[in-house]
């Protein structure tokens, strides 16, 4: 009786999951009723599964239901391959493994972060001839893997001339990068350069980057390895104009800087160049200061003037030298002097920032204690606890931490940012600014050194990237702050004259001897 019943309930079930599947395909509105049907025949299905566990077992332990069990597995993991392989087909998949020591081969955070946030459809149009034109495909693949917006096309001037003419193209090899009505040129297929491309075209007219000169700053146009050749590069290849900027022989700031930057005065702002200054920083301003540690052999006793203009803006900046007793300034050929950072406090500028920056010859520079007028200051760098910042600026006698004499035991910050709001008598509270623009802010980033990005270091590890994310942020320009595409290695081997020959000696005489004498011997034992 009991079996009679479980089997009116199993063909109940079954016949409750047609129905929930017919109702699915032919009746849609009723589509609430299909899954209570459903999970009543599953239930019932279950429950007579249950009753029948006896007959189940029975039918397990025979040699065909082992057969047909294996079979079932067989063709279950025949089905589950080709469903897997269909479903790879019609994704889009690329992982690559890079291990080239710069990731010269994958793109750089900041390709991708620019991809991810496009608005708008970029078009790549590529111009070159077969077979070069290949060439091409492999970057720009990446580029319209990482995003939709991305379009490529490749043309081959030699079969479609018409086009490279409407398009004023007459050197093979030329990439037009294509967005919002502009249009930019790359002419070869690595990263960095189809990235400046992408960059100018996103972000349209140039922003003009000031170097305030006349009192011993570093040179934006010395390519010698104290000058600051490299980071002008850099500007450009981020779609700044850089030019220089005498205070004292003007009556302000041009009113289209963008960002101007002191970098390592030996010699005090005047008190007209620092009220320049001070009107530009409150009308919306981005000032940017590199100071090194005091001279001890200069008799002009410091720098009173910029320093009251930075305490203003609630910066601290300490007569010291910081000194690292790590030993990580020594894998670059610096001593205690070099203090390293590799921990950076939350901020735009060191957001997901995890590289080493290495500062030689550095001076602490810290908030205040307490915030002037709105102006809220934060450290973004600071050295390792090994480290401490020597009131005994001629680093004189042995180099250990004197607290007796004024010495402050580490982490010691070396890098302050101050934001400050730009009072607006005509805005309102919680309203955005037209056109969706950031309200005015001003901006000042204050680093203890300036040879961390003269030419002979700018290359180490992140010192290139944490001075372009700090003119960046202070631009105004975040979508831009990321670690940058890299350069291949310069990986030569420079061999003296004894190696040289040594190496002559070891190819071209001692193995060849060898093998030859290996041969000899072997034919006098079979002898």
């Amino acid at each position: 009786m009991v079996q009679r019943i479980l089997g009116i309930v199993g063909w109940i079930g079954t016949a409750l999951v047609f129905a929930a599947v017919a109702v699915r395909f032919f009746r849609p509105e009723w589509d609430q009723y299909a899954v209570y049907a459903a999970w009543a025949g599953l239930a019932c299905v279950v429950l007579y599964t249950l009753g029948q566990w006896r007959d189940i077992i029975a039918f397990f332990k025979g040699r065909n239901a082992r057969y047909g069990a294996i079979a079932s597995v067989s063709v279950v993991a025949v089905l589950a391959i080709l469903g897997i392989l269909n479903y790879l087909s019609q994704q889009r998949f690329n992982k690559r493994w890079d291990l080239t020591a710069n990731q010269q081969y994958s793109l750089s955070e900041q390709t991708v972060k620019l991809l991810s946030e496009l608005k708008m459809p970029v078009h790549f149009r590529v111009f070159d001839r077969s077979p070069d034109i290949d060439r091409f495909k492999p970057r720009l693949t990446e580029y319209a893997y990482h995003s939709n917006q991305v379009q490529v096309e490749y043309i081959d001037i030699d079969q479609q001339p018409a086009r490279a003419r409407d398009a004023q193209v007459d050197q093979y090899g030329t990439v037009l990068v294509e967005y919002d009505g502009r249009t930019e040129r790359a002419t070869s297929e690595s990263e960095q350069d189809l990235t400046n491309a992408l960059i100018k075209v996103i972000t349209g007219a140039q922003k003009k980057v000031y170097f305030v000169q006349g009192h011993g700053e570093k040179d934006e146009t010395d390519n010698e390895r104290t000058g600051y050749g490299g980071v002008a590069a850099a500007l450009a290849r981020d779609n700044y104009e850089v030019a220089k900027l005498t205070l004292a022989q003007v009556q302000d700031v041009p009113e289209d800087a963008s960002v101007v930057i002191i970098a390592g005065p030996r010699g005090d702002l005047l008190q007209p160049e620092a009220d320049m200054l001070r009107r530009y920083l409150s009308k919306g301003g981005h000032l940017f200061v590199l100071l090194d540690p005091p001279d001890p052999s200069s008799s002009g006793g410091g720098m009173p003037v910029l320093d009251t203009l930075l305490r203003e803006w609630s910066v601290d900046a300490g007569n010291n030298v910081v000194i690292d007793a790590s030993g990580v300034g020594q894998i670059f050929g610096g001593d205690a002097s070099v203090p390293v950072a590799t921990t950076y406090a939350p901020h735009p500028i060191t957001e997901r920032f995890g590289m080493l920056t290495a500062y030689p010859l550095a001076r602490s520079v810290a908030p205040t204690t307490s915030a002037t007028d709105g102006r809220v200051a934060t450290t973004i760098i600071q050295t390792s606890p090994q480290s401490w910042a020597d009131t005994d600026v001629k680093l004189a006698g042995p180099v250990e931490i004197n607290p007796e004499a004024g010495d402050k035991p580490g982490p010691v910050s070396i890098g302050v940012a101050v934001t400050a709001p730009v009072l607006d008598p005509n805005a309102k509270p919680g309203v955005p600014s037209p056109n969706d623009q950031p309200r005015p802010e001003s901006r000042l980033v204050v680093i203890g050194d300036s040879d961390f990005a003269s030419n002979r270091v700018l290359g180490i590890s992140g010192n290139r990237d944490l001075f372009m994310n700090a003119v960046n942020w202070l631009a105004q320009q975040e979508n831009l702050i990321a670690v940058r595409p890299r350069e291949a290695a310069d990986r030569r081997i420079t061999l003296t004259a004894s190696r040289t020959a040594g190496i002559f000696w070891l190819s071209v005489i001692l193995l060849p001897a060898a093998v030859f004498g290996a041969g000899v011997y072997t034919w006098w034992r079979r002898r």
